[in-house]
């Protein structure tokens, strides 16, 4: 029999700069931490070409909820501090928190995690954070994708988007359609900048040039102050709408835009939210950045949540009722407007 010496000029897949036995070994690695968020639905998960899920026959009129984000710039603020623990959760916060606001409950998760070589240790870091991302939110990570890219990706840099489908009963949509002038606007504490903002928040830090990792404030350090994931606010939401079907007229996910344009997006055209800054504790990490970048106050309503991470908007009557549940639940909720009737070339919100 014959044999053939191996060709030196035979190129491979590991000399273009694709190593295949990583992303296998990748797979080996998130499998567990996927496994902790399987739901009853799940009937083909991470592993397949294609993920199953059957929609629960408890919905009469099952209503599909999509929804589709990334971290943004935070990452490189993650590549600087070599912090990847809490990226993961940034990455679902963004999705599931969005269809949340129109009473959907999340039921699963893929994320696409994309990068020039594949560093193992780190990918598997990003994916436990979306992992325990989906467990706050109570859904499954299903699937996802790892793209190992190489010259698209500087070495060490990766990116992340990330894709949340959720289900609600059709006669329960939260739509905003029945806020009215005098109805009340609560506002859940956010864990500070989330994932917005972030090119102002890099800029700001390159100007001041501050040590990262000085004492701040609270005991952390700027470095955990701009780290702070994207808070959750899946399971309290959904226990007070469950417990009280239509008593939530309304909620907004304060994202990119701040407060001044994601709480227009629920209201009606005839309604104007008038916020008081006053009402609600304003993380320090917000007065650094307004000092440290002279920033004037609208600009820093438009861009960042300012301590506020959703909106929830229910009747006068009803709010002392829908505070003390959420605060049961773990949140931190302030009463911190009300919404009127708008005049003619009136700001649908306004902070004052």
């Amino acid at each position: 029999m014959t044999t053939h010496a191996p060709n030196p000029d035979s190129l491979t897949y590991a000399a273009a700069g694709v190593d295949i036995d990583a992303g296998d070994a990748l797979v080996e690695r998130i499998k567990p931490f996927a496994k902790r968020t399987m739901r009853p639905e799940v009937l083909a998960g991470i592993g397949g070409f294609g993920a199953l899920f059957e929609v629960s026959k408890s919905y009469r009129e099952p209503v599909l909820v999509s929804g589709t984000d990334g971290v943004g710039t935070k990452l490189k603020l993650a590549f600087h501090l070599n912090r990847h623990d809490t990226v993961g959760q940034d990455l679902v916060a963004m999705s599931v928190n969005d269809i949340l606001v129109q009473g959907a409950e999340p039921l699963f998760f893929l994320d696409y995690f994309a990068c020039g070589r594949l560093d193992v240790d780190t990918a598997a870091t990003v994916i436990q954070g979306i992992a325990e991302g989906c467990e706050l939110a109570g859904c499954a990570l299903i699937g996802g994708e790892t793209a190992e890219m190489p010259s698209m990706y500087p070495d060490g840099e990766y990116d992340l988007a990330g894709f949340a489908v959720g289900v609600v009963e059709k006669s329960r949509i939260i739509d905003g359609k029945s806020i009215a002038p005098g109805d009340m606007v609560l506002g859940l504490a956010s864990h500070g900048a989330h994932s917005n903002g972030y090119s102002l928040v890099r800029k700001i830090i390159e100007r001041a040039k501050p040590d990262m990792n000085a004492p701040f404030a609270g005991g952390r350090s700027l470095a955990d102050a701009v780290m702070a994931p994207t808070r959750i606010y899946v399971k309290p939401l959904l226990g007070l709408l469950r417990e009280w079907p239509g008593l939530v007229k309304g909620m907004a996910h304060i994202t990119g835009g701040g407060l001044t344009e994601n709480v227009p997006r629920v209201l009606p055209d005839q309604c104007t939210a008038l916020l008081e800054k006053s009402q609600w504790a304003r993380p320090a990490l917000f007065d650094w950045l307004q000092r440290e970048g002279k920033v004037e106050d609208a600009e820093m309503h438009r861009v960042f949540n300012c301590g506020i991470g959703m909106v929830v908007i229910v009747a006068e009557e009803n709010a002392d009722h829908a505070m003390e549940q959420l605060r049961q639940a773990g949140e931190t909720v302030f009463k911190i407007g009300v919404i009127a009737a708008r005049r003619e070339g009136q700001a649908q919100t306004l902070v004052i």
